[in-house]
């Protein structure tokens, strides 16, 4: 018997261009460039190159690539998954969709074309969301606001103070949240895929209603992670490419490690929830929508985000794809003309944050007047000096701007709507035990920064908010009840009511302080 000849390399397996190393952070060595064979017989010969024919066949180029090294990024007391890959000018931040991890089992299929496509004009910023991927589990499926601190935390981590943020369809709300946030930190933002909002309305006719919505979800519970589920989102994300087994077996593999099917229905239920519509007209940093033209009803999504944000451009592109799987050069091309436009006018560092989303928080006690003349001059001084130190130490801990205080009111500022409902629970329950009652107030909307607080109409109407609220109730507008998805915050309606000196109807909700600890 013939000893066995080494593994020999012979042709590569496919003839789509190969975006070069980009930088020693990523390590590109193309593991699976060439097809190796054990040459000790003319049938291993023959098993070789049927083997070499078959795959270049394939529709998708699933040649597996070393994933980029993956560090870890603290968000509180989370960790995030991360990997940085390419040496270009300039940050791009990828916010990826549904449940979908960038790390690791991703690079094994499709998916790492895309990725090394970004990665060919920019150092490309990758990451798992919370919850998904090899970032922390157990930390279930959260609010919109505390994934937006993730984006934070790694571009902290990875040493970006500004980056462009792109988000790919269920990243487009958070992609939108945190750049009507934090513009300081945003260059620009590119939405690939997007919607604006999971919840139906009268203008927003392309989401669920309370009852589809309800409907979509038994059906999720009842089939995720079964054969029939994966290959229903496969059709959906990538309908050109479902037929190809290649692609059907890392897709199963992608995501059965990217979340369990319990996590995936528990986003796709809060998911249900999101409306982050009130975001757009807070975005003034340059921005670009794309779309694929037969994608669903993306296209009308598409141009209804578009048409609210001031100077974006709308971008459709050939094809039917949801996803970026197949041909991601397309999208690459717009990316990049429109990034390197920002870059190369030396637009990056411009940074026009005059104004940013803001939640505003008012409070004041309860028969003030009447608990100042018992007391007297300087026990009831004595005792606003308590509770302004019981609202500043809670304003540290949720991480409130303290505005003014005027009086026996207090008013601040959060960049996250969730925190603040918390921190006024936390208000209202802490000055009980000083013998207090307070109402309390909450709106979100877009505020003009001057010397880093916040002030406006959104301000204004923040305090008509706190108003309107009863003894010891914390009551919020409907924009700040629409961002908090997921954050396990319940409400109670209180139905349409007037703001003196506000225009029209505004809908206030009462918040359950049991859901907020």
């Amino acid at each position: 018997m013939s000893p066995a000849l080494p593994l020999t390399p012979l042709l590569p397996l496919s003839s789509r261009r190969r975006v070069p190393p980009h930088g020693a952070r990523s390590r590109r060595r193309f593991a699976g460039e060439y097809v190796r064979a054990d040459l000790s017989s003319a049938e291993a010969v023959v098993r070789a190159v049927r083997s070499f024919f078959a795959a270049s066949r394939s529709i998708a180029d699933t040649t597996v690539v070393d994933a980029p090294n993956v560090r870890f990024a603290k968000s509180g007391e989370t960790n995030i998954a991360y990997a940085t890959v390419g040496d270009g000018p300039f940050d791009l931040v990828f916010v990826n969709g549904w449940v979908l991890s960038a790390l690791e089992y991703a690079w094994e299929g499709p998916a790492a074309n895309f990725f090394r496509e970004l990665a060919s004009f920019s150092r490309l910023i990758l990451f798992d969301k919370r919850g998904t991927g090899l970032s922390d589990r157990a930390a279930g499926i959260p609010d919109l606001e505390t994934r937006m601190d993730d984006i934070r935390a790694v571009m902290d981590a990875a040493g970006s103070k500004r980056a462009a943020i792109m988000g790919f369809s269920e990243g487009g709300p958070m992609t939108l949240l945190f750049t009507a946030s934090y513009p300081e930190r945003t260059a620009g933002a590119v939405l690939f895929g997007c919607r604006a909002s999971y919840v139906a309305t009268d203008d927003y006719p392309w989401a669920f209603t309370s009852e589809e919505r309800a409907e979509v979800i038994r059906e999720e519970a009842a089939t995720a992670g079964t054969d029939e589920w994966l290959n229903g989102y496969l059709e959906f994300f990538a309908p050109s490419l479902a037929a190809d087994e290649e692609v059907r077996r890392w897709w199963r593999r992608l995501v059965l490690t990217s979340a369990s099917p319990g996590a995936a229905v528990a986003l796709w239920r809060m998911n249900a929830e999101i409306d982050a519509r009130h975001t757009l007209a807070s975005i003034r940093v340059p921005t670009l929508v794309l779309y694929r033209v037969e994608d669903g009803d993306y296209p009308d999504q598409a141009k209804y985000i578009a048409d609210r944000i001031a100077g974006a451009e709308l971008v459709g592109l050939p094809g039917k794809d949801h996803g970026y799987f197949d041909d991601p050069e397309p999208i690459a091309r717009e990316v990049k003309r429109f990034l390197s436009g920002i870059w190369e006018r030396g637009e990056w560092d411009v940074v026009e944050a005059d104004r940013v989303l803001a939640t505003v928080l008012f409070t004041d006690i309860v028969g003030s007047t009447e608990k100042a003349s018992t007391l007297g001059d300087r026990a009831w001084r004595e005792l606003l000096e308590r509770h302004h130190a019981v609202i500043r130490r809670l304003l540290v801990r949720y991480h409130g701007n303290e505005l003014d205080t005027a009086g026996d009111g207090f008013s601040a500022s959060f960049d996250g709507p969730a925190r603040a409902i918390r921190c006024a629970c936390a208000i209202t329950e802490a000055l009980k035990e000083l013998g207090l009652e307070v109402r309390a107030g909450l709106h979100t909307g877009e505020c003009q920064l001057v010397e880093s607080k916040v002030g406006g109409i959104a301000v204004h109407i923040g305090a008509r908010v706190a108003k309107a609220a009863q003894p010891g109730e914390v009551l919020v507008s409907s924009t700040v009840k629409d961002l908090v998805a997921g954050s396990g915050l319940e409400f109670r309606e209180r139905g349409a009511a007037e703001l003196k000196g506000v225009p029209g109807e505004w809908r206030l909700y009462s918040i359950d302080s049991s859901t907020a600890s």
